[in-house]
């Protein structure tokens, strides 16, 4: 049976992630304390172990808090297809089946990313108009954070998919950056006409057409996207994840480098006990526990992806994240503009048949 028309609820899959479900049902602890959109929080997973951890965070009783009982667990190292058909009393499975069947507004897992989008896509299937789904994450700059989307759902995309991307990197960018006209840019080696390779380069002229429905700025090079160029940086799933983990290794390795150098004397020492607040706000701004997750946009439902090393502060903060985008209605508010989108990218192809199959004039250059 479904939730009424006024509850809001969320199913988490308890099991899935590297430091267990003890952190999050302390995640969950911490969002029901700071006022969640959420009013029902269902637990899934084993049984045994959750009602333990529950009643020792005093949540058993608290009628908010559903246990829902799931048997198996997809492990990180799992093949997707093979685990899903093998384990289909799976906690993520069971989490994304009461999105499925109205009893919840969202999901949350921390596990598998290729178990999650693959049973989120047989679940939920994509919305009209998507053949795939993407991932859209945060990443911080100097003054503000961007979203990166696609980081790495669909690693083979064509045009018509990142014109998708576009339109929902646009929509999730207002709702969690803020922003009213968020600034897209599509990456490419060069912000010149004609720099891509053949698939950036018919997206690009596609996003030229729909400036209306998203702020299309143009392509945009790597060395731009932390000087607040854009807002949204729209890419396949290979390159953004390579993006991506590349940004994560970069951060580590600069914290470790600055660790090292300011341990190495005593005044270092000294002078590093004097900016630690400095420091403070700069581990702040670059916490990758502030987003918590990154949501898998393009289905028929929200389902929100956490770090697989979530700990509670990120749990809560994905439990945040999943209430904005299911309270906002961005799907909704995304299935239109796509459809327009693709009206008018098959209009152009009709009004002009013998372009489609033709070589670009403008090949790929360095």
């Amino acid at each position: 049976m479904s939730d009424s028309a006024e509850s809001r609820s969320i199913a988490l899959d308890a099991m899935g992630g590297d430091l267990g479900p003890v952190e999050v049902v302390g995640g969950v602890r911490a969002a029901l304390a700071s006022n969640t959109v959420f009013d029902r929080i269902y637990l899934v997973g084993k049984e045994d172990i959750l009602e333990p951890l529950a009643r020792d965070a005093g949540l058993l009783d608290d009628p908010r808090i559903v246990i829902f009982h799931a048997s198996e667990v997809i492990g990180m190292d799992e093949k997707p297809v093979q685990a899903l058909k093998q384990k289909r009393d799976a906690s993520m499975t069971r989490a994304i089946e009461l999105v499925k069947m109205g009893n919840c507004q969202a999901a949350v897992s921390c596990g598998n990313t290729g178990a999650l989008m693959a049973c989120g896509t047989l679940k939920l299937r994509t919305m009209p108009g998507v053949t795939k789904p993407a991932i859209a994450t945060a990443i911080p700059t100097r003054t503000n954070h961007f979203i990166l989307i696609d980081a790495g759902a669909n690693p083979v995309a064509k045009a018509d998919d990142l014109v998708n991307n576009a339109i929902l990197g646009h929509h999730y960018a207002r709702i969690t950056l803020n922003c009213e006209a968020p600034r897209v840019g599509l990456l490419s080696i060069g912000t010149e006409e004609g720099k891509g390779n053949e698939t950036t380069l018919e997206a690009h002229e596609h996003l030229k057409n729909i400036r209306d429905l998203v702020d299309y700025t143009g392509l945009v090079e790597g060395s731009l996207l932390f000087d607040n160029a854009v807002d949204v940086v729209v890419c396949d799933g290979f390159v953004g994840n390579i993006l991506l983990k590349t940004c994560e290794s970069l951060v580590g390795m600069f914290k470790q480098l600055l660790r090292d150098e300011l341990g190495r004397s005593l005044p270092r020492r000294l002078g590093a006990l004097i900016s630690r607040g400095a420091f403070t706000d700069i581990r702040e701004r670059t916490n990758k526990d502030r987003y918590g997750g990154a949501p898998l946009l393009g289905l028929n439902g929200t389902i929100l992806k956490a770090h697989g090393s979530s700990n509670r502060h990120a749990i809560t903060h994905a439990i945040r994240i999943a209430g904005e985008v299911a309270v906002h209605h961005l799907r909704q508010h995304a299935e239109g503009d796509i459809a327009e989108a693709q009206r008018r990218i098959r209009a152009a192809e009709d009004a002009n048949p013998d372009s489609a199959g033709d070589e670009p004039t403008a090949r790929p250059s360095a």
